[in-house]
């Protein structure tokens, strides 16, 4: 069925190309309306968090993700204080959509909570209209923070991110092709595949973004993933081709080459998506916005590789994919005295050393894994230069750490007017008093009229500030230590309360991850053992390829500790320095590099297969195996590698953390876990690995 599809997309090249190239341009315009879409949104839907959130924009007006906090610095006396409130209201009535929650001066600060009922997105757009209105009226020093200032700042920085990413991945990736092509047309064409990948995949995005929630970093993600992948894939299909044109004419040369590499990339694409569907069961909306359109990515590099990869390659022809000028790595050779070949002679010679050997090393990469610890996010790892982030150190260095973010106790006294009746009053007392007396406590702040009483006076609450900062370890143990209070609390029949804002939203983002993680990853395993079984006709051939994926994935997360949190190389690569790894990262390293991995792993475990039906022992199939893609592989993964690169040279820790795991986690399974577990443990299997069809 590949070959009468391949022959057909030969015959119809031409209008394929025409199609791709429509396809590229629409994609083009959608990204350029993708941006106004996305959001910074930790929400998770049905959580007490979100439940809280529900009674604040419903009975208090305000709305923990549109809110605004104005910071006016430096106050010198009582007189300068009046004058400065002045100028903050007029500022304020500048932005209708805006309206104050609470004021209070601290520490030399004047604070002003502002909120907006709009949606984070929308409140982004006010915080501009507000910093010009607070120049205007003589308010220069005053600094704008908040989920929307910080939104509001990020946006472009990542957006810059991106395209300096994209020119280091771009520049990487042409060096790596003309070294292992050579000088040839051929290198034009992993770079056409490329871009009319990411082009369509970021358009299809933009129409998911009308209907679902968005995260900021998906542009970024689906560009350098994309543009990493589809090279990868274009890579391997020219290289096989060029191998196929030395025994037949160029259209059967593109069928041969579709029904083997094209074939192997077909195989690894879908287990590429497999590994990103998984996030799709996550209930959090962040997470699934980068499984969707993660997913997005591998689905179009498929379609791609079935009709753009092949029309390329017909137009190109035998003239087109030959070399003018050096050889590159990858040019037509004898395998079999090739790098690669000695390498894998050495492995099968002595298997046990070499296996050893391997995991011990990798070990003591995958060993600091144990230290991962996790945030929903970071106030403290942004770019500093930000408006939003010079506040919050502002705020941090004179007040404390929790202040802009309290941890807010909900009491739902079920009737108008029930918060000022006596018990009511004394239950909501006698918590202030427990939370007060808990470790890790700051300020707990309540009263019985507006704005910790609703117009009403069915709703109350309490605020606590906590001593450490947004997703630290101390406020992720306070919400905790807040809820059992509130849960214990003796308040009269009736009364629920419930506990959110922003450190309670985050500890729910966290729960909601990984409560489902452990299933996400037994589900993912066993979809791609069946897929991998099949492909390479081999249970325990699939059962090896799991487990150094699962190895691979533990090096990742060990990396990221050593790199991050232990600051080992971070002065090198120029990344932040956390206490915690933000959580979105590791199930979305996983999702990602297990399909990587599996990806080279199919591709190699193919050649060793067909290297055993020609009639080949294991040990001889497996040095002709790696001999024949070890170089393709290598080079591939060095091409992800730059790709990936582009992020770590970004100014987001989140997407540095991100980068750095998958570049480190793919040149390490590409090298060490393909080049010698593999091969060792295939070695160890006998030819009881592979069984005769």
């Amino acid at each position: 069925m590949l070959a009468r599809w391949t022959r057909a997309v030969v015959r119809w090249r031409y209008p394929v190309l025409a199609l791709w190239l429509v396809g590229a341009f629409a994609g083009l315009v959608g990204y350029h309306q993708l941006g106004a879409r996305l959001t910074t949104s930790l929400a998770v839907p049905g959580s007490a968090s979100a439940r809280a959130d529900s009674i604040l924009i419903g009975n208090f007006g305000e709305n923990i993700e549109g809110a605004i906090t104005v910071v006016v610095p430096h106050l010198a006396s009582t007189r300068a204080d009046h004058v400065a409130e002045a100028r903050l209201a007029r500022a304020i009535r500048r932005v209708p959509s805006l309206h104050v929650v609470e004021q209070q001066a601290l520490a030399g600060l004047l604070l002003t909570d502002l909120e907006s009922r709009d949606s984070l997105n929308r409140a982004t757009t006010a915080v501009a209209t507000l910093r010009t209105a607070l120049r205007r009226d003589g308010l220069a020093g005053a600094l704008v923070t908040g989920p929307a200032a910080l939104q509001a700042d990020v946006t472009p920085i990542l957006r810059g991110d991106l395209e300096r990413g994209e020119l280091i991945a771009l520049g990487l990736a042409l060096l790596l092709l003309v070294g292992v092509l050579g000088l040839s047309l051929a290198v034009l064409i992993p770079f056409v595949v490329a871009g009319a990948t990411t082009a369509v995949a970021l358009g299809i995005v933009d129409l998911l973004a009308g209907h679902v929630l968005m995260v900021l970093y998906v542009p970024n993600v689906v560009a350098l993933v994309g543009l990493g992948l589809a090279i990868d894939y274009s890579l391997l299909v020219v290289h096989r081709f060029r191998a196929e044109l030395t025994r037949a004419d160029p259209t059967t040369a593109i069928v041969a080459t579709m029904a083997t590499a094209g074939r192997t990339v077909v195989i690894s694409g879908a287990v590429v998506a497999i590994g990103l569907a998984t996030m799709l069961v996550v209930p959090v909306p962040l997470v699934r916005s980068l499984g969707a359109a993660g997913l997005v990515v591998p689905l179009v590099a498929l379609g791609a590789a079935l009709t753009l990869q092949p029309a390329l390659l017909s137009v190109f022809g035998r003239r087109g994919v030959a070399t003018h000028g050096p050889r590159g790595l990858l040019e037509p050779r004898d395998p079999a005295n090739g790098v690669f070949a000695r390498v894998a002679r050495g492995v099968v010679a002595h298997p046990r050393a070499v296996l050893a050997s391997a995991l011990l090393g990798l070990g003591l990469l995958a060993g600091a894994s144990v230290g991962l610890q996790l945030t929903p996010g970071s106030l403290s790892a942004i770019p500093a230069s930000m408006e939003s982030a010079r506040a919050i150190e502002v705020v941090r260095s004179s007040v404390g750490p929790g202040i802009l973010t309290p941890i807010e106790v909900l009491i739902d006294t079920g009737r108008a007017r029930g918060a000022s009746a006596a018990n009511e009053v004394a239950a909501r007392i006698a918590l202030e008093k427990t939370l007060l007396s808990t470790p890790g406590v700051e300020i707990v702040a309540a009263d019985s009229t507006w704005p910790f009483v609703n117009r009403t006076g069915r709703y109350a609450r309490i605020l606590v500030v906590s001593q450490g900062e947004l997703g630290s370890p101390v406020t992720q143990r306070l919400v905790r230590v807040v809820r059992a209070a509130a849960a214990a609390a003796r308040f009269p029949r009736g009364a629920t309360l419930v506990v959110g804002g922003a450190p309670a939203q985050g500890v729910d983002f966290l729960i909601a991850i990984y409560g489902v993680f452990p299933w996400l990853v037994l589900g993912a395993l066993l979809v791609a053992f069946l897929a991998l079984a099949r492909a390479v006709r081999s249970a325990l051939a699939a059962l090896i390829a799991i487990g150094l994926d699962l190895i691979s994935v533990a090096v990742a997360y060990g990396v990221l500790v050593w790199l991050f949190r232990l600051g080992v190389g971070a002065d090198l690569f120029g990344t932040y320095r956390v206490s915690q790894i933000e959580g979105w990262v590791p199930v979305f390293i996983f999702a990602v590099l297990f399909g990587l991995s599996m990806d080279y792993e199919v591709f190699i475990l193919a050649r060793i297969r067909e290297a055993h039906e020609h009639g080949l022992a294991n040990p001889a199939a497996i040095v002709e195996g790696l001999a024949a893609t070890g170089g393709v592989v290598t080079s591939a993964a060095v091409i992800m590698v730059g790709a990936l690169a582009g992020f770590v040279t970004g100014h987001v820790a989140g997407l540095q953390e991100l980068g750095a795991g998958l570049a480190l986690g793919v040149l390490i399974d590409a090298t060490v876990v393909r080049g010698l577990l593999l091969p060792s443990l295939l070695a160890l299997s006998g030819d009881r690995l592979w069984r005769r069809d």
